[in-house]
């Protein structure tokens, strides 16, 4: 059984341009979120995917850096991005990732992993029923689950961010096309953020690392958090999947 992590990059932002290198304690975000995910003990073989804009190499020479695969795809249609990077790899299950997540826990990424190959399930995520913060996103998948979504989808919001295909038509949201579940422990965090996705979550990434340092678990973190509302305040307005709910409005 290979399991293979894909995860996506641009410097495109639109809300923080070049934001995945952007740096935080001598090192990108980027880098950041690529080491913390190579700590996984599940994952086989980790690829970064981003686009053919040539904006988009440094991102191409952060991955050879640290002797990871690169794919340079369609910068609009990110399912069919995703699925070609992944050609040639072989792998049985994905993992989805995002690079703005720079404080990804590998522990968490594996537990939701084994989750989904203990339970024989075509989809296995901790975001259909978030209680984790945001930036701490994990979606794993069959890859047969992922070539179906390729062939099949057609909303734009479908093309654009990967996995609502295959979650939507999955038995957790009533659909019958994916045996899905949602992982949860007992935390109930999901109104935190450590995602970077404007310059006033940047600032509470950079302080959080100041205080802690970049090789904490997720629980420390997000305590860390709840326990300062000073820096938990700087980013609370923003909205969570903000990017999914405009190319959701573009489609009304």
């Amino acid at each position: 059984m290979k399991i293979v992590a894909v995860t996506q990059a641009r410097t495109g932002s639109t809300r923080l341009p070049e934001k995945v290198l952007k740096m935080v304690d001598g090192i990108s975000l980027l880098e950041l979120h690529l080491r913390r995910v190579s700590g996984s003990k599940m994952i086989n073989e980790l690829i970064v995917a981003t686009t053919v804009n040539p904006e988009d190499d440094p991102i191409i020479h952060i991955a050879g850096n640290l002797g990871l695969r690169s794919y340079r795809g369609s910068v609009n249609d990110v399912l069919d991005r995703f699925y070609q990077a992944l050609q040639g790899s072989a792998a049985d299950f994905v993992v989805r990732l995002t690079s703005d997540c720079p404080l990804i826990d590998p522990q968490l990424v594996d537990k939701v992993i084994q989750r989904c190959i203990d339970q024989g399930l075509d989809y296995c995520s901790n975001v259909l029923d978030p209680h984790y913060p945001d930036g701490q996103d994990v979606e794993v998948f069959r890859f047969s689950a992922l070539e179906k979504a390729w062939k099949e989808a057609t909303l734009t919001s479908e093309r654009e961010h990967v996995t609502p295909f295959i979650w939507k038509n999955s038995s957790y949201k009533g659909g019958s096309l994916f045996k899905s579940d949602n992982f949860q422990e007992n935390y109930s965090f999901g109104h935190l953020r450590m995602t970077v996705d404007e310059q006033k979550d940047l600032d509470v990434i950079r302080k959080v690392i100041e205080t802690l340092g970049i090789d904490r678990s997720w629980l420390e973190y997000a305590n860390y958090l709840e326990s300062n509302e000073g820096v938990k305040k700087l980013n609370e307005t923003i909205t969570r999947n903000e990017g999914y709910n405009k190319s959701i409005s573009k489609e009304k």
